[in-house]
């Protein structure tokens, strides 16, 4: 039976009895009375209880330490929630999916609410990103297959290639896709093109040269084929403190590297073998009326470079003393020369390495690497209208002694 039926004169009374019942007990007291023996028994422990000095006292201080202990282990599991979720937090874009992928985990363990509540996260959506699932799984195959495409793509361009380029690849093989898609995909596989490294200064200023104007004024584009290059020259690291020097002879329209020279010094050979080796490229006339602009090195100042200039029919340009920005785009070249061969290299292990990897790199540049000034097409694609029949029967180069002269 329930104490509500019974008033508290009658359990007194009841406690009362079984206290003077000698030898009594809970069920024969309980018998007499009519009721359960264990209602008697909670009757007895109640009186004996409040009859205590400080019982009301103590009741409630129990209470208040059963609600404390309760809310202590409450924020332990908390805690453990949270100490679980850490892995699932990477941030970023995925921030709030981690979040329901870890109540997804954890829901037998700890239930939704709790963890929504813990993680911010509203059971609504939760509910709707688990209906998603199968749709999810679609786009990570999607993009699984994606990666694997852009990696081959990646690793024919030596590493090179960043979002642009692996774009314009993608493309012409026919694959429909958009920039952020490639960037999220590329990001989410570490799929990383290479960035560029800092400068190191090769141009040896020469104070006594003869002025040349600047022809170009910091415009580096052409209207047309072999009418106006650059060049520029730079160091290639080989280990224990030595360099070789590589010329180069950029043309502004096609971003053809039209003409190179690689040499142990900086002598104005170097130059000169460059500016030769990109008339013979061109055959014919091969550079007669052209404009070539460089920086005041020593080599691009000295007498002989204006002979060589005049026997070829080049009219010389040169910028300000001591302004990279005039010959932005032959510097620019080599940068991007420097990154994708070294890779992060701080050297390479001699001589034979360093020239094989420009050889490769130039040849490779201006056959088939994607430049973006040109709609993400080759230098040699994009003269192929104008220069095909001119190419066809190049003449081979003569190399000086000290130094290698190249053309494609």
């Amino acid at each position: 039976m329930g104490t509500s039926k019974y008033s508290a004169e009658f359990r007194a009374d009841a406690v009362a009895l079984y206290h003077s019942s000698s030898g009594g007990t809970y069920a024969s007291v309980a018998k007499d009375l009519g009721v359960n023996h264990e209602t008697l028994r909670m009757w007895v422990r109640d009186a004996e209880q409040a009859a205590r000095p400080g019982a009301v006292e103590a009741t409630a201080t129990e209470r208040e330490n059963r609600q404390l202990r309760a809310r202590v282990k409450e924020l332990e599991l908390e805690r453990e929630i949270l100490w679980r979720a850490a892995k699932y937090f990477g941030g970023g874009d995925q921030l709030v999916s981690s979040r329901f992928q870890f109540v997804e985990d954890h829901r037998g363990a700890f239930g939704v609410k709790r963890l929504c509540r813990i993680l911010a996260v509203s059971r609504s959506g939760f509910y709707r990103w688990l209906a998603g699932a199968s749709a999810r799984a679609g786009r990570a195959r999607a993009d699984a297959e994606l990666a694997e495409h852009i990696n081959r793509i990646h690793q024919e361009s030596d590493g090179t290639y960043g979002v642009p380029r692996v774009i314009a690849e993608l493309k012409e093989a026919g694959r429909r896709v958009n920039h952020k898609q490639v960037e999220r995909v590329m990001r989410t596989f570490h799929i990383v093109g290479l960035h560029l490294r800092k400068k190191v200064r090769t141009t040896i200023p020469e104070p006594s040269a003869t002025p040349v104007p600047d022809l170009l004024q910091r415009d580096f584009a052409a209207q047309e084929s072999n009418t106006r290059y650059v060049g520029d020259i730079t160091y290639l690291p080989i280990g224990n403190g030595q360099f070789l020097y590589l010329a180069a002879v950029l043309d502004l329209c096609s971003k053809r590297l039209t003409g190179w020279s690689i040499a142990d010094h900086m002598r104005t050979s170097l130059v000169t073998d460059a500016l030769r080796a990109a008339a013979r490229a061109r055959g014919g006339d091969g550079l007669r009326g052209a404009i070539f602009h460089s920086d005041n090195g020593a080599q691009y100042v000295s007498k002989e470079f204006a002979q060589v200039c005049s026997e070829l029919g080049v009219t010389r340009s040169r910028g300000a003393v001591g302004t990279s920005a005039d010959n932005a785009a032959a510097e620019s070249l080599n940068a991007t020369m420097k990154r994708e061969t070294l890779q992060g290299r701080k050297r390479w292990n001699g001589a034979s390495e360093a020239r094989l990897a420009v050889f490769r790199w130039a040849t490779r540049y201006n056959t088939r690497r994607r430049h973006s000034r040109l709609g993400q097409i080759s230098p040699i694609t994009y003269e192929q209208p104008v220069v095909v029949a001119v190419t066809a029967t190049p003449a081979a180069p003569a190399l000086p002694d000290e130094s290698t002269a190249a053309t494609v």
